[in-house]
């Protein structure tokens, strides 16, 4: 698997990247705006999203985003009640969501405190059907990171969720952690009209390289199956991350 180079940006540090990811979102927002009137993103946990809804919620972009029009969804959530410290939902709460204007009606939460955490998934994918009016969802803006070991969304390795091809949203039980996660599909995600990993920190390094320049192994690496049809791929890194990559690729 790689990348043309124009799928690749790099930042010196989790600031810079963090405040690039910001400007990023901030544009998409007012282009899908002013062609189709809403803007929907699934957000993702984890540290260097929390860093970009951080900026977000500060100048210029919390005065200045058309709010109201933004259609806020998850890409995956622990199944933990909204209120956890866990909550992917929480976190984005806390440092974004309640602190610009967003219209309550305009976030779409993943009940994953649902004990059938199958009917919590297709819960969400009814929503999903309802919200966007449609069989196959389209998310204007979709952002993912990637774990060390290569997971994104709730896609982890050798887990159930990588076989997903029909369904929207599903519950997967990751072994490792012994608990369950509710996910966007690969599909799902590669349905979107733009796909936006953002990928901080040395200890990605090597996955990241195996990612991006090594052999096609989704099983072993989740990541690789988020290869968009007809929207576009972004890889918004910062230099500790790309360490490993080769001179073609590294900053």
């Amino acid at each position: 698997m790689k990348l043309p180079k124009d799928n690749l940006e790099i930042y010196d540090n989790p600031q810079e990247l963090a405040w690039a990811a910001a400007s990023r979102f901030a544009s998409l927002a007012e282009q899908s705006i002013a062609e189709r009137g809403t803007f929907s993103v699934a957000l993702s946990g984890g540290s260097t999203p929390k860093a970009m809804f951080s900026r977000l919620a500060q100048s210029p972009f919390a005065a200045s985003l058309p709010w109201s029009e933004i259609q806020f969804f998850w890409g995956d959530e622990r199944c933990v009640a909204p209120d956890h410290p866990d909550s992917n939902f929480r976190m984005t709460m806390e440092t974004l969501l309640s602190k610009v204007a967003v219209s309550p009606e305009k976030i779409f939460r993943i009940p994953a405190e649902d004990d059938d955490h199958h009917r919590a998934a297709e819960r969400y994918a009814t929503t999903l059907r309802q919200t966007f009016n449609s069989e196959a969802p389209q998310f204007d803006l979709v952002f993912l990171g990637m774990g060390a070991d290569g997971h994104t969304a709730s896609l982890f390795p050798g887990t159930k969720a990588l076989q997903a091809t029909d369904q929207i949203v599903v519950a997967n039980f990751v072994e490792k952690l012994n608990s369950w996660r509710i996910t966007l599909t690969a599909k799902t995600i590669n349905d979107a009209r733009n796909v936006l990993f953002l990928v901080a920190g040395e200890d990605k390094a090597a996955t990241l390289r195996d990612v991006l320049e090594g052999q096609y192994q989704p099983e072993i690496y989740p990541s690789q199956l988020i290869q968009p049809a007809d929207g576009s791929l972004l890889w918004m890194l910062d230099e500790a991350a790309t360490g490993l990559l080769s001179g073609d690729n590294a900053g």
